[in-house]
């Protein structure tokens, strides 16, 4: 198994994309800042340096790191660099945290085609992976848990019409 990482803003909003595309685990963080076992209220009001983020867990032989990527971009609004639809501030702004020198490559890569096809800067962090801390229980499958409330956030946000 294999693991990556996308910050795209809400991450209840970005879980359940990756499911449908084989990966098996999808887990609610936090990643990017320094403090220890941040809690969600301090890293929504931007106090700690982290952005919400999703871990992949995933077999390579089944879905590629390629794939994930693309996924990511197309879910993501790759030109907002203060954060995602509604949600603003740091920890709503994109990032990939990369594991190793491949995964860099790629991402670098298809920011930099990106940025060469719309003819704009893209918003989106390339950072190594330093470390991961998972969200409180009550953020992991939002989208199973509390369906209503999710449909909800999805229109609000912006992120479906």
């Amino acid at each position: 198994m294999a693991r990556a990482y996308f910050a795209g803003g809400c991450f209840w909003c970005v879980t359940p994309i990756y499911k449908i595309y084989g990966v098996d685990k999808v887990v609610c963080g936090y990643s990017g800042g320094d403090e220890e076992n941040p809690a969600y209220e301090d890293v929504k009001a931007q106090k700690t340096g982290h952005r919400e983020t999703i871990m992949l867990e995933y077999d390579p032989a089944r879905v590629q790191y390629q794939k994930l990527l693309e996924i990511f971009l197309a879910n993501v609004d790759p030109f907002d660099g203060e954060g995602q639809f509604i949600d603003k501030g740091f920890s709503y702004t994109l990032a990939i945290y990369y594991t190793n020198e491949e995964e860099k490559k790629l991402a670098t890569e298809r920011v930099k085609q990106l940025e060469d096809e719309a003819g704009k800067p893209v918003h989106i962090a390339i950072e190594p992976f330093k470390s991961f801390f998972e969200a409180e229980e009550y953020h992991q499958d939002y989208y199973l848990k509390n369906p209503e409330a999710f449909e909800k956030e999805l229109k609000e946000s912006g992120r479906k019409p």
